[in-house]
C-alpha cells in the first residue's frame, strides 16, 4: 500500500513550505510554496514537482533515507524540485526535507560534477551496499547518460546475473520531444528495453504526478530491490492536463496500465490507440478536438516487466475493436516499438487476424531533428497518422455530400 492519509498530506505540505521567518525568499519560489501548500490543502491539482517531494516526505516518515544525484538536482534542470531553498540576501540554504521532525532519517541532494560515468558508478555502489535508502541518480537530460552505458550494461542491467547482487538504484532520465534537438530528446528508451530480461529491473515511463509518488513509494515498500529506470517528465512538468488529485495519493497505487480516461461508449471504439509518456497529452487533444469517439487511448506505464494480463484485460474491454496501434514519439528504429513487437510484450497481446501496427517517427540515425518549425511538423503527422484524422474528414464530406 503506497497510499498516505489526507492527514499526512496536509502536514507534510505545510513542512515543506516552511521556511525560517528571516528568510528572504525568491518571488518565484514564494508562489511555488504557496501553490504547494494549496496542492496539499485540497485546493489545487497537484503537480509533479509537489508529488515528488511529498513522496520523498512520506519515505522519511517511515523511516527510509533518500539520496539524490545529479548536475542540477537541488533545483531541478527545468526548475520543478527545489528540494534547496536560497535566501535572497545572505546565500544560505535551507532543505525543508532535512527538517520534518528532530529524529529523521538522512535527506541528501547533491549538484554533482558533469561526469556520467563516475557518479552513476559511485550511486551504483552506494545503492547496491544501503538497501534501507532510496538512491537516485538524475541525468540533467536523458541524453547524457550515454556517457555512462558501461556503468549500465556491465552492473545495472546484470548485477543479480553475475554477481547475485541486489541493487534498488533509481535513475532519472528526462525524455521527451520538445523540440530541443538530437542532444536534449531521447534517453535511449530502446537501449534499456533491450537489456531487459529474466525481471532483472524495472523500466517506466510515467504520465501523472500520482504516478510518479506512488512509483518512488513502491521502489522502497517492496520486500526487494531492483534497479528501475524512469522516463521522467520536462515539459509534462507544467502540461495543464498532466496534474493529480488529493484522492489519487490518498487512495491510489502505482498503474502499470491506464485504460481510456475520457466517457467513451467502449463498444463504439474500433481504434485502440497503445503509448507512452507524454505523446499520450497530444493524442488526448486532438481526438477531443476532432470528436474521435471511435478510438480509445491507452497509456503503457510499466513498459516492463510487461503487464501482460492487464493489457490482454484491457484489450477484452473493447470487443469491436479490430485495430491495436502502438504510437511512439522516437523514429521507428528506436523508442520502444522493437521490443513492443514480441510476441511475448504487445504483440502477443492480440489475435493473429488484428495485427499490431506502429506510428511513429521516420527511421532516423538521429534521434530528433534540429529544427523546431521540423520538429512540430513531424509531430502533427505523427498524431494525424496515430487518429486517422484525414481519413475521418474524407469519410466525413462523403456522407454530408
Amino acid at each position: 500500500d503506497t497510499s498516505i492519509t489526507r492527514e499526512m498530506i496536509e502536514e507534510f505540505a505545510r513542512k515543506l513550505t516552511t521556511v525560517p521567518a528571516s528568510f528572504e525568499l525568491h518571488r518565484a519560489v514564494k508562489r511555488i510554496n504557496e501553490d504547494r501548500l494549496a496542492m496539499g490543502l485540497g485546493k489545487k491539482s497537484i503537480d509533479w514537482g509537489f508529488a515528488e517531494n511529498l513522496a520523498y516526505a512520506a519515505l522519511l516518515h517511515d523511516g527510509w533515507s533518500v539520496r539524490i544525484s545529479g548536475q542540477d538536482s537541488a533545483r531541478g534542470t527545468f526548475f520543478h524540485r527545489h528540494a534547496v531553498i536560497h535566501d535572497q540576501i545572505t546565500g544560505d540554504t535551507y532543505l525543508p526535507l532535512q527538517n520534518l521532525s528532530p529524529d529523521q532519517p538522512s535527506f541528501l541532494v547533491i549538484n554533482s560534477t558533469l561526469s556520467e560515468e563516475a557518479v552513476l558508478g559511485f550511486e551504483y555502489g552506494y545503492a547496491s551496499a544501503d538497501p534501507k535508502s532510496l538512491i537516485i541518480w538524475e541525468a540533467q537530460f536523458g541524453d547524457f547518460a550515454n556517457g555512462a552505458q558501461v556503468v549500465i550494461d556491465q552492473f545495472i542491467a546484470s548485477c543479480e546475473e553475475k554477481w547475485g547482487r541486489f541493487c534498488g538504484l533509481v535513475m532519472f532520465l528526462p525524455h521527451g520531444y520538445d523540440g530541443q534537438g538530437p542532444e536534449h530528446s531521447s534517453a535511449r528508451l530502446e537501449r534499456y528495453l533491450q537489456l531487459c530480461a529474466e525481471d532483472n529491473m524495472q523500466v517506466v515511463y510515467p504520465s501523472t504526478p500520482a504516478q510518479m509518488f506512488h512509483l518512488l513509494r513502491r521502489q522502497m515498500l517492496r520486500p526487494f530491490r531492483k534497479p528501475l529506470i524512469v522516463m521522467s517528465p520536462k515539459s509534462l512538468l507544467r502540461h495543464k492536463l498532466s496534474t493529480s488529485t488529493l484522492d489519487a495519493i490518498e487512495h491510489g497505487r502505482f498503474q502499470n496500465v491506464i485504460d481510456e480516461f475520457d466517457p467513451i461508449d467502449r463498444g463504439a471504439v474500433r481504434r485502440i490507440l497503445v503509448c507512452s509518456g507524454k505523446v499520450y497529452f497530444d493524442l488526448l487533444t486532438a481526438r477531443r478536438e476532432h470528436k474521435l469517439d471511435h478510438i480509445a487511448i491507452v497509456r503503457l506505464e510499466q513498459l516492463y516487466p510487461f503487464p501482460r494480463e492487464e493489457i490482454v484485460e484491457l484489450i477484452g474491454g473493447y470487443p469491436q475493436a479490430d485495430e491495436l496501434v502502438w504510437v511512439q514519439e522516437e523514429p521507428r528504429n528506436q523508442g520502444a516499438w522493437s521490443t513492443m513487437l514480441s510476441t511475448r510484450l504487445l504483440g502477443g497481446c492480440v489475435p493473429g487476424e488484428k495485427p499490431l501496427y506502429c506510428v511513429a517517427r521516420p527511421y532516423s540515425a538521429s534521434p530528433a531533428v534540429g529544427y523546431m518549425s521540423v520538429h512540430l511538423e513531424q509531430q502533427q503527422q505523427l498524431v494525424e497518422n496515430a487518429l486517422g484524422i484525414s481519413q475521418v474528414h474524407e469519410e466525413r464530406l462523403k456522407k454530408s455530400a
